[in-house]
């Protein structure tokens, strides 16, 4: 299937989306801050990022739009508790292909990846 990076400084969060993504058969990989999810992002060349937005550090949106300076094409959805419209929209603006909320729905995490996947 894929390779993920997921991006959360929320241990929990990411042993979740871990446990769903591996059972659906993705090969994940892991970030909990900002400057790391960079830095695997360039080394390990993810199909999908799965990025929450409130983080320690470096927000995500500010590795949403440092991801898309590297790469243009890349593939990111955004993982977050904030269900206001406008936080949805400004996520969409820079390039995210997709909007998750927590707590999570495996069916909808499965569903946004695959959508990520089909998106060119």
């Amino acid at each position: 299937m894929a390779k993920v990076l997921i991006v959360d400084d929320s241990a929990m969060s990411r042993r979740i989306l871990r446990r769903i993504l591996e059972e659906a058969g993705h090969n994940v990989t892991e970030a909990d801050d900002g400057m790391v999810a960079i830095e695997k992002y360039f080394l390990d060349k993810p199909d999908v990022v799965l990025l929450d937005l409130i983080m320690r550090g470096m927000f995500g949106i500010e590795v949403l739009q440092k991801i898309r300076q590297m790469d243009e094409r890349a593939r990111v959805v955004v993982a977050s508790a904030d269900i206001q419209s406008s936080t949805r929209a400004m996520t969409e603006a820079e390039g995210a292909r997709g909007f998750i909320t927590k707590p999570f729905v495996e069916k909808e995490i499965i569903a946004a990846i695959e959508f990520a996947l089909k998106e060119s």
